[in-house]
């Protein structure tokens, strides 16, 4: 029997937390229609002093999308150098 993650999710403890902006859990779900997300939890405390998760979602087709386009962008020589090439 295969095991169905459907609405289901994993967070871990973020050991490579470098700056204080970056998530205190990181980890992943699957939602009800099989689209998978990144998903992004902060320990925060409200007014009374109670700890609670902020939390927050990517979905994994944006991210590698949204990096693939930046490579792309990146790779593209600017106009400028185009017109200065002697051949």
């Amino acid at each position: 029997m295969e095991y169905d993650n459907t609405n289901r999710g994993v967070l871990f403890k973020n050991d490579r937390k470098d700056k204080e902006s970056q998530p205190d859990y990181k980890g992943s779900y699957t939602d009800g229609n099989g689209s998978e997300f990144w998903l992004s939890a902060w320990l925060k405390k409200d007014k009374n002093g109670n700890t609670f998760m902020s939390l927050s979602t990517t979905a994994k087709d944006d991210v590698h999308s949204n990096g693939m386009a930046q490579v792309r962008q990146a790779a593209k020589p600017t106009q400028e150098l185009e017109d200065d090439l002697p051949f």
